[in-house]
C-alpha cells in the first residue's frame, strides 16, 4: 500500500536555467553541477528535454511527451546527471510544455495518425481541430499550410512527390513524409489494372493477392467513421493491407514494377501541367489539404501556439490527453528526479484552474506511490485510489495545500494578480523583473524623454493607440483564421435565439475583433459558469471601449457578445445552449492571450521605442519607470500571497540581456545629454541613409531604436576587426528581427528585401572600422560613460533579486555581464570552463586576502564581470545557509534621508532574533559628479543615512565584504551612514550580529 507520509513541496533557494539541445546535452550539464553548487544554486532549472523536432534549439517543439530527446541524451546519461544533482543535494525544475506539439515531424506519431485517418483517428480528439470549419471545402479535412508557394505551383514544379515504402504510400513535402489515406490507395493500385490483368495469368498468386488487397480497401470503413467497432476494423484492416503489400512486393518483381510505374505516373512530368492531374485528384481525397503557408492566416482550422503553423494545440482538457502526455513527467517525479515544474504558457490552456488541480493531484499520487517494477503492479489501481482519497482528505484539512512545486509562466498586466485559488507557488518572475527594472529609470524625466522621442521621430506616439492598432493588425494578418472560427461559433449561438439571429457573421467578427483589441489583460478565467469579479471588470471595460470606438457597429451586437462572455443567459435558456455559451467564452479566452502577446510584445514593443529597457515581456513602457513605493508594494504582495514564487531578471524570452537593460536605463537620468548625442549621431550618419520607394532607410523610429540597442549591447572590451564584424552581424540580425516584428516597413509574412538590404547597409556603414568613422568616434566615449553607471545598476539589480521575497532564478551565463539581445542572440553557447575557473580563483583569492580586499580588487577590474560573479557567490551561499529568513522573514521597506536619499533602495527581511537588510544604489548618473566616478564614500553620499526599524541592532556584518557596520542612535532611532556602508561597493547585504 502507498506510503503514509504526505509530500511537502521542495522550495528552491536559487535556480539556474539551462538550455538543453544537441550542442548542450545531459553530459555537458553534469560537468557543471559542481560549479553551480559552489555558486550557491540549489536547483537546476532545465529547459524541456522531452522528444522534440530534430535539431531543435529550444525544446518547445515537442513531438512525443513520453520519451527523452535522443539528441540530448539517453536514460543512462540522464541518470548520470540526476546522480550528480543528488550528490550535491540539488533539485531539478523541469520546463513542461502542456499546450502544443510540433506537427512538422514524422516522429509525431499522433499527428501522422490524424493525417492518415482524419476525424476517425484515435488521436483526432487530442488536437484542437475544427472538422466543420467556416470554409466548407475543408469539411473533414485539416489545413496543412506547409508549402512555400501556392499549391498549384508547388504541385506542377514536382515538389510534391508520391512515394511507396514498406507497404504504404506517402507524400513528401519538404523534409516530411505525410501518410496517404489508405482507402485512397485504390487510386494508385487500380490505375492501369486492366493492362496488368492482361500481362499476368488469372491464377497468378501475386495478382490474386493484389486483387484481394484491393477488395479489402474497397470495404475499408471511411476516415470519417466514428463508430468504435468500425474504427477498430479500419485500423486492423489498413495495417494488414500495408503488411500484405510489403510482403507482396518483396515476393513479386512484377507487382513492384507495376506500383513503381504508377507512382511515377502520378508524380507527373515537370513542364506538363496535365500530367499532375492524377496526383492532384489523389490529394483532394485526403484528410488534409496542403496549402501555401500564408493561407493559414485566414483559413487555419486547428488551433496553433500563437501564429506558428508548425505547433498545433492539444486539448489538455481531455482526460485521455492529460494521461498520455504526463506519463513520463509523473514517472520522473515518482522517482525523485524532477522536484519542481515550470509550466509553459499557462494561458494557452482551455481551463488552467482545472488543469493545475489535476497536475497537483497527479504529483501527489506519484510522490507517495511506491516505485515498483512493471511486473509487480497488479494492485496499482487500488493504490492510486487510496492515494486519491488521501489527497482529498488533505485538501479538506488544509485548503490551498500544494504538494509539489509548480510555477507558471504568466504575464500579469498592471493591477492584475495571479488567481489565489490556483494551486501554484507563483509566476516565473516577469512581474518582478519589470518592477525591479523600473526603479533604475528616473521617473521624474518622463515628460522630457517623451518630448525627445516625439521630436526625433517626428510625431507624438501614443502607446495605447499603438497597442490597439497592432492587436487589430495581428488579428487581421496573423490570427484571422482563429477570429473566423470564433465568429462562426458565435454566429451559431446567435441563430438559436430569435432576438439575435439577424446578427450577421461579419458584424459579429468585427465586434469580437474590437473587444479583443481593447482587452486589458492577456485573458480571463471564466470556468464552468463562474465569472470572477475581476474578469467581469475586464470584459465590461473592453466592451465599453469597443462600443465608444465603433459607433457604426450596432450596440446590440456588443451587448450580445458581452452577455455571452459573462454567461448572462436569458431566461429559460436550455442547458445545451448554456454549454455552447460557456464553450465560446472559454475559447475566446484562449485567443486573447496570443493576440496580446503578438500585438504587444512582438509588435508594439518594436514600434514604441521611447526607452527600450522598458519594452520587456510583461512590462508597460507607457509607465516611465517604477517608484520605490510601487516596487516595495509588489514585494509585499508577493510575500503575502506567493512567498515562494520564482523571481528573475532574465529569461530565454526577454528582449535583451539583464545588464544591457540596466545600461539603457541610465539614459533616463540624462535626457539633455541624450538629446544632444542623438542630434550629433543622426547628423554624422546622414550620408549613410538610402531611399527605397521614397522612404528613408532606416526611418527615424528605427534609427532611434538602433542607437539604444548599440548602447545596451556594445562589448566592454576593445574590438578588433574580427570582434567588430561579429558584433555587426549580431546587430544586423537583431535589427532585421526588430523591423519585421514592428510590421511597419517590412514583416515576416511579407519581407521587403530592398528595404532590409538598405537597413543592413546603414548598419555596416555606421559600424565600419574606418579612419573617417565619425559616428564611432562620437559614440564610444558616450557609451563608455553609460556603461560605467550601468555596471553598478547591474550589481544593485542582482543584489535586490537575491534578497526579495521569492527565490532568485539565474538565466544561463548571466553570472557574468550579459549584454545579449533578443533570441537567438541570448541563446548562444556559454563558456562554463572560464566561469568555473574564475569562481575557483575567486575562492582562493578570498582565502588569501579576505572578502573586503578582494572586493577592492574586483572593483578596479569590474569590466571582466568577476565582481558580479563574486556578489552572487557570497549572497547565494549565505541565503542557502539562512534560507528561513528569506522564505518566511517579514518584508519591511526602509527609508533613506539626506541629500542623496532617492538614490538608494533598501528593505529588511525580519524574523525573531534575526534581521537581514539589503541596500542598493540606483540612479547613479545623477549621483556622481564626475563622468566615471565610482559611487562610494562621503564624496558621493555626503550626509545620507538609512533609518532602521525600531528595536534594531547596533551592529551588522556585511555579508559581501565581512565588514562590521555600526548603527548610530539619533533622536531615538537607529541610523546607518551610507558613506560608511558604501566604501567597497554600492551594494550591501547586512545581518545582525551580537
Amino acid at each position: 500500500m502507498a506510503q503514509e507520509a504526505l509530500p511537502i513541496a521542495r522550495i528552491p533557494t536559487a535556480s539556474y536555467r539551462l538550455q538543453f539541445n544537441r550542442q548542450f546535452p545531459f553530459s555537458f550539464a553534469k560537468e557543471i553541477i559542481g560549479y553551480l553548487h559552489d555558486l550557491g544554486i540549489s536547483d537546476l532549472y532545465a529547459s524541456s528535454y522531452l522528444a522534440a523536432k530534430e535539431g531543435s534549439q529550444h525544446g518547445y517543439d515537442i513531438v512525443n511527451h513520453s520519451i527523452l530527446n535522443k539528441e540530448i541524451g539517453d536514460e543512462q546519461t540522464y541518470q548520470a546527471l540526476i546522480d550528480e544533482l543528488q550528490r550535491f543535494g540539488m533539485g531539478q525544475i523541469l520546463d513542461f510544455v502542456p499546450n502544443h506539439m510540433c506537427i512538422e515531424s514524422n516522429e509525431n506519431l499522433w499527428w501522422m495518425d490524424v493525417l492518415e485517418n482524419g476525424p476517425g483517428s484515435s488521436y483526432a480528439r487530442f488536437f484542437d481541430i475544427d472538422w466543420r470549419p467556416v470554409k466548407k471545402e475543408l469539411n473533414n479535412q485539416v489545413l496543412l499550410p506547409l508549402l512555400a508557394d501556392q499549391y498549384g505551383k508547388v504541385l506542377e514544379k514536382g515538389d510534391l512527390r508520391l512515394v511507396f515504402a514498406q507497404g504504404a504510400f506517402w507524400i513528401t513535402v519538404n523534409d516530411l513524409q505525410i501518410p496517404i489515406e489508405p482507402k485512397t490507395y485504390l487510386h494508385i493500385l487500380g490505375h492501369g489494372l486492366e493492362s496488368l490483368l492482361q500481362e499476368l495469368p488469372e491464377e497468378d498468386p501475386s495478382l490474386l493477392e493484389l486483387l484481394s488487397i484491393i477488395t479489402t480497401l474497397q470495404h475499408l470503413p471511411p476516415a470519417i467513421e466514428q463508430d468504435l467497432e468500425k474504427k477498430a476494423e479500419r485500423y486492423r484492416e489498413k495495417e494488414l493491407v500495408k503488411k500484405h503489400l510489403r510482403q507482396l512486393c518483396d515476393q513479386s518483381p512484377e507487382i513492384t514494377g507495376y506500383i513503381d510505374k504508377n507512382v511515377n505516373i502520378f508524380n507527373g512530368s515537370k513542364g506538363d501541367p496535365r500530367s499532375f492531374d492524377l496526383l492532384d485528384g489523389l490529394l483532394q481525397e485526403q484528410s488534409y489539404r496542403l496549402s501555401y503557408w500564408q493561407v493559414a492566416t485566414e483559413e487555419i482550422n486547428y488551433r496553433r501556439f500563437f501564429d506558428i503553423n508548425g505547433l498545433a494545440a492539444i486539448r489538455m482538457e481531455d482526460p485521455l490527453v492529460f494521461k498520455e502526455t504526463h506519463g513520463l513527467l509523473f514517472r520522473l517525479i515518482q522517482e525523485g528526479k524532477v522536484t519542481g515544474i515550470r509550466l509553459d504558457h499557462v494561458d494557452g490552456l482551455y481551463d488552467p484552474f482545472s488543469y493545475l488541480h489535476d497536475l497537483q493531484k497527479g504529483c501527489f499520487i506519484r510522490q507517495i506511490l511506491p516505485v515498483t517494477p512493471p511486473d509487480q503492479r497488479e494492485h496499482e489501481a487500488e493504490e492510486i485510489e487510496y492515494c486519491l482519497q488521501q489527497y482529498q482528505e488533505q485538501l479538506k484539512r488544509k485548503p490551498g495545500y500544494k504538494p509539489f512545486y509548480v510555477a507558471c509562466e504568466k504575464i500579469l498586466m498592471k493591477g492584475e494578480q495571479l488567481p489565489e485559488e490556483w494551486p501554484v507557488f507563483g509566476t516565473t518572475g516577469y512581474d518582478f523583473l519589470n518592477y525591479l527594472n523600473g526603479i533604475f529609470v528616473d521617473t521624474e524625466n518622463a515628460k522630457s524623454f517623451a518630448r525627445i522621442y516625439d521630436r526625433f521621430v517626428g510625431k507624438a506616439v501614443d502607446l495605447t493607440e499603438v497597442v490597439y492598432e497592432k492587436k487589430k493588425l495581428v488579428l487581421q494578418v496573423a490570427l484571422s483564421g482563429e477570429l473566423n472560427m470564433l465568429a462562426d461559433q458565435l454566429n451559431t449561438i446567435s441563430e438559436q435565439d430569435r432576438l439575435t439571429r439577424d446578427f450577421t457573421q461579419n458584424s459579429l467578427a468585427r465586434a469580437i475583433s474590437e473587444v479583443i483589441a481593447f482587452f486589458p489583460v492577456y485573458r480571463t478565467y471564466v470556468n464552468t459558469g463562474l465569472v470572477r469579479e475581476k474578469d467581469s471588470q475586464y470584459i465590461e471595460s473592453a466592451v465599453a471601449k469597443a462600443k465608444r470606438r465603433n459607433p457604426a457597429i450596432s450596440v446590440s451586437i456588443f451587448d450580445f457578445l458581452r452577455c455571452v462572455l459573462l454567461l448572462k443567459f436569458p431566461e429559460h435558456t436550455k442547458e445545451e445552449v448554456k454549454g455552447h455559451w460557456l464553450n465560446f467564452a472559454m475559447k475566446f479566452q484562449q485567443i486573447t492571450g496570443p493576440v496580446m502577446a503578438k500585438g504587444l510584445e512582438d509588435t508594439a514593443f518594436y514600434v514604441y521605442n521611447r526607452l527600450i529597457s522598458l519594452n520587456e515581456v510583461g512590462g508597460n513602457p507607457g509607465r516611465f519607470g517604477t517608484p520605490l513605493e510601487a516596487f516595495h508594494g509588489q514585494n509585499l504582495e508577493r510575500y503575502k500571497f506567493f512567498p515562494h514564487a520564482m523571481i528573475t531578471s532574465a529569461t530565454h524570452d526577454t528582449k535583451r540581456g539583464e545588464d544591457a537593460r540596466t545600461r539603457i536605463a541610465v539614459l533616463s537620468e540624462i535626457p539633455e545629454k541624450w538629446r544632444k548625442a542623438l542630434t550629433r549621431w543622426s547628423r554624422v550618419n546622414k550620408r549613410h541613409f538610402k531611399t527605397v520607394d521614397n522612404q528613408k532607410v532606416p526611418d527615424r523610429n528605427e534609427e532611434y531604436l538602433l542607437y539604444q540597442a548599440l548602447i545596451g549591447a556594445w562589448p566592454l572590451h576593445k574590438l578588433d576587426q574580427e570582434g567588430l564584424e561579429l558584433f555587426r552581424s549580431r546587430i544586423r540580425e537583431y535589427m532585421l528581427k526588430a523591423v519585421r516584428e514592428a510590421k511597419v516597413n517590412t514583416s515576416w509574412i511579407n519581407p521587403n528585401s530592398a528595404y532590409e538590404e538598405a537597413l543592413v547597409g546603414f548598419i555596416d556603414a555606421i559600424l565600419g572600422d574606418l579612419p573617417d568613422n565619425l559616428f564611432l568616434h562620437e559614440f564610444i566615449p558616450f557609451q563608455r560613460q553609460i556603461s560605467h553607471h550601468g555596471i553598478f545598476n547591474s550589481l544593485s539589480q542582482t543584489l535586490l533579486k537575491m534578497a526579495s521575497p521569492g527565490f532568485p532564478d539565474f538565466y544561463q551565463g548571466t553570472e557574468l555581464w550579459d549584454f545579449s539581445l533578443v533570441d537567438p542572440d541570448n541563446r548562444r553557447p556559454v563558456d562554463y570552463s572560464s566561469r568555473s575557473q574564475a569562481l575557483t580563483a575567486l575562492k582562493e583569492r578570498e582565502a588569501a586576502i579576505g572578502p573586503q580586499a578582494l572586493m577592492d580588487e574586483l572593483l578596479s577590474s569590474r569590466d571582466d564581470g568577476r565582481i558580479k560573479l563574486y556578489l552572487i557567490f557570497r549572497c547565494l551561499n549565505y541565503r542557502r545557509m539562512n534560507r528561513e529568513i528569506f522564505e518566511k522573514g517579514e518584508y519591511q521597506p526602509l527609508e533613506a534621508h539626506g541629500a542623496k536619499a532617492r538614490h538608494v533602495c533598501a528593505f529588511a527581511r525580519r524574523a525573531p532574533g534575526k534581521t537581514v537588510i539589503a541596500v542598493a544604489a540606483r540612479l547613479l548618473a545623477t549621483l556622481t559628479t564626475e563622468p566615471e566616478q565610482v559611487p562610494l564614500g562621503e564624496q558621493c553620499w555626503s550626509d545620507t543615512f538609512l533609518t532602521l526599524l525600531k528595536g534594531s541592532s547596533n551592529h551588522y556584518r556585511n555579508i559581501i565584504t565581512e565588514q562590521i557596520i555600526n548603527a548610530a542612535e539619533h533622536q531615538g532611532e537607529m541610523r546607518i551612514s551610507l558613506a560608511e556602508l558604501f566604501t567597497c561597493a554600492p551594494v550591501a547585504l547586512l545581518e545582525t550580529v551580537g
